[in-house]
């Protein structure tokens, strides 16, 4: 008998540290689902793909039988197209340089480059080591890394907030905001990703889809990814287009019906 419990202590004791281990968790609370994915096998398991055409969260995370889907970079709905940089498995699948809505827009043509060098989160292949950063995408990588997939959103939340930088907002001389994009002074639900770096140097990435529940402007979107510690974080595409499908889960951020928008890109974990 003595033997029979202790064999069954150590299959509980296993059992608890294998789900302690598990390389995804998800808490919800207040109307904003916190993500993190841990651990040095998922690095393989994440991409950021792209739609020919737009589709939802929930078929694109279906189609590529993933573990995990979430929105990621910034599209137009009328042309279609990408206005974020998306590469994977190492080549640039979207390049907002032939998006059409940003070279024909005297305004967007004229900052350009500010669009171009927005955040983008990144895993890196580092001679055969993948790793994550989050960086301004003219940001050279370091030497014997290449960029295996990302994807581009913004604006940056830390360190520093790049609102001006990346054209978010644009200021009057006397500085008054006078242009506003993707909302970010307004109370809307958000996709955050950001990353921590734990005893070690192992890293950690936190995603965070603020629902309709508890929406927010991009300065409590900072201060949200500042209060987990985390040391870099950017924005992806938020408003209608927020959405997360993990499991039983499944977020969309429209009104009108459940099915979520039609999106252009994705970060998914795919399953091993």
């Amino acid at each position: 008998m003595k033997k029979i419990l202790l064999t069954t202590m150590s299959f509980l004791l296993l059992v608890s540290a294998v789900w302690a281990a598990s390389p995804i968790k998800v808490d919800y609370d207040n109307g904003i689902y916190h993500i993190v994915l841990s651990g040095e096998k998922i690095k393989k398991q994440i991409q950021f793909v792209s739609s020919p055409t737009l589709i939802t969260n929930k078929e694109a995370h279906n189609k590529g039988g993933s573990l995990l889907t979430i929105n990621a970079g910034f599209f137009d709905p009328k042309n279609q197209k990408s206005i974020s940089y998306i590469i994977n498995d190492y080549q640039t699948v979207e390049d907002p340089i032939f998006n059409e809505g940003i070279t024909g827009n005297p305004i967007l043509r004229q900052n350009m480059q500010k669009i171009l060098n927005r955040t983008e989160f990144r895993v890196l292949d580092c001679d055969s080591k993948l790793k994550y950063e989050i960086a301004q995408h003219n940001s050279s990588i370091d030497f014997l890394c290449s960029i295996k997939t990302s994807a581009q959103g913004g604006p940056q939340l830390l360190p520093n907030l790049r609102l001006e930088e990346e054209f978010f907002i644009v200021k009057d001389k006397d500085g008054n905001v006078i242009r506003e994009t993707s909302s970010v002074l307004h109370k809307t639900p958000r996709t955050l990703i950001g990353l921590k770096t734990l005893e070690g140097g192992e890293q950690e990435v936190h995603i965070f889809v603020v629902t309709n529940e508890h929406p927010m402007d991009i300065y409590e979107a900072r201060d949200l990814c500042a209060s987990y510690g985390l040391d870099s974080a950017m924005a992806f595409d938020g408003g209608s287009s927020t959405s997360l499908s993990y499991k039983d889960v499944n977020v969309v951020s429209t009104e009108d019906n459940d099915t979520g928008r039609a999106l252009k890109s994705f970060m998914v974990v795919k399953k091993k």
